[in-house]
């Protein structure tokens, strides 16, 4: 018959006092208090299973009390009558326990993260990753990604949609998806949410960069005229360069002169500095032609003389050594009238109604002077071959139909190589 045990009360393990050796306050079933020389104070629970003696720790007192310390030794003791090694299943808990802190939301976003690395410039890695942790990892960073099912990605979302900004908890929508897509294919996950909130989530208007239409080019020419005499020369050569070029913001306000040839008047952009030249993974090598028009080479004779003697056609007010922005293009258009109205891709928009639908040209052959990619396989050789000689006359063409509206002259009907 197994020997009686008395409980211990409340009292005995908050005055138990240090000895020499260790020694032990048994309260009855396994339980005991471990108390060391040096005062401090352990639960263990000694045990048998199929056969073996074993032992666990619950913990240290006071942190864990008598009543702690008695209802862990209950669960023991049920795990033990069910078939289940207590020690055992701990471990597995605590090994569960590290691997769900492993494998948090943020933990698998920061090494996905890390995996997009080498596909991403610069720039964009920075900001994928700011965006998360502003809206995405104070709010479920810390929850283990198996465990994050579609209500709680939805609230997640619907915190963003409260700012007003629906694209942008679009985008975010859109980056947790692919975080969850790497985390199934890591098995840290079993599903991803995203795809079930559609509907669910505000709908975004659809739009396009604003740019006004061929009918209103004589009022928009007329407006600048009125500020183009208080403009510095650069900022006018800039803003009358987007008007007659196809060529995107970045491409014109990070123009180095190097690239310009005024003795043959030719301006090739290296493919570095072209939208899909800039992909990390298959960048489209080939160097853009920009073809300007007789006018555009009268404004970058002018230009010269003042920034001809620095790095870029249009040099940063600061720093001479970098390029400038397109904050003095927006700042005109806002003096205008035009803020909101118009940008500056909308002046790309503006070519292609005008040489498409005034001048009558292929589509194909703007679109090559917009520098899309064609899908063909011949790369710089098609662009060579092709289209060069018509796009140099078609923006000469869209240059002096610009000319004819700005000096009055009534332009009636389409005109185009290639028109009716």
């Amino acid at each position: 018959m197994p020997k009686l045990v008395k409980p211990l009360t409340e009292i005995q393990p908050r005055t138990a006092k240090p000895k020499e050796k260790p020694y032990k306050l048994t309260d009855g079933g396994g339980l005991y208090l471990l108390i060391k020389p040096d005062g401090s104070k352990y639960w263990r629970m000694g045990y048998r299973f199929e056969g073996t003696e074993r032992l666990l720790s619950f913990g240290k007192y006071p942190e864990i009390s008598l009543a702690d310390a008695r209802r862990r030794r209950s669960e023991a003791r049920a795990k033990i009558n069910s078939g289940i090694d207590p020690s055992q299943a701990k471990r597995i808990e605590k090994i569960n326990r590290a691997t769900a802190n492993a494998n948090t939301f943020e933990a698998v976003a920061r090494e996905w993260h890390t995996n997009k690395l080498e596909t991403w410039q610069t720039r964009t890695a920075a900001n994928v990753l700011h965006r998360l942790e502003k809206d995405v990892f104070p709010l479920i960073g810390k929850h283990p990604i198996a465990e994050i099912k579609a209500p709680i990605m939805l609230d997640v979302l619907r915190q963003i949609e409260k700012r007003g900004a629906l694209d942008m908890a679009k985008r975010q929508g859109q980056v947790c998806s692919q975080i969850f897509r790497f985390a199934i294919a890591s098995g840290k996950a079993d599903s991803d949410p995203v795809p079930n909130l559609r509907g669910a989530l505000k709908p975004i208007a659809k739009g396009h960069h604003a740019a006004i239409t061929p009918d209103e080019i004589p009022e928009f020419i007329q407006a600048f005229k009125k500020i183009e005499g208080r403009m510095f020369v650069p900022t006018k050569v800039m803003f009358r360069l987007m008007m007659l070029t196809f060529v995107r913001t970045s491409e014109l306000t990070e123009t180095p002169w190097s690239e310009i040839d005024l003795e043959n008047e030719s301006w090739i952009i290296d493919w570095h500095r072209m939208k899909m030249g800039k992909k990390k993974i298959n960048p489209r090598k080939v160097n853009h032609h920009v073809f300007l028009p007789r006018q555009g080479w009268e404004l970058l004779r002018e230009l010269h003389v003042i920034t001809g003697g620095n790095k870029y056609l249009f040099p940063n007010q600061r720093d001479h050594e970098k390029p400038a922005t397109n904050f003095g293009i927006l700042a005109a258009l806002k003096r205008m009238g035009y803020s909101g109205k118009m940008t500056g891709h909308g002046f790309r928009s503006l070519a292609m109604g005008v040489i498409k639908e005034r001048l009558g040209y292929r589509h194909e052959v703007v679109d090559r002077q917009l520098s899309h990619a064609s899908g063909d396989a011949y790369g710089e050789a098609y662009d060579r071959a092709l289209f060069l000689d018509e796009r140099k006359a078609m923006m000469q063409q869209y240059a002096d139909y610009l000319d004819n509206i700005e000096h009055g002259n009534v332009v009636l009907g389409k005109f185009g190589k290639n028109a009716a």
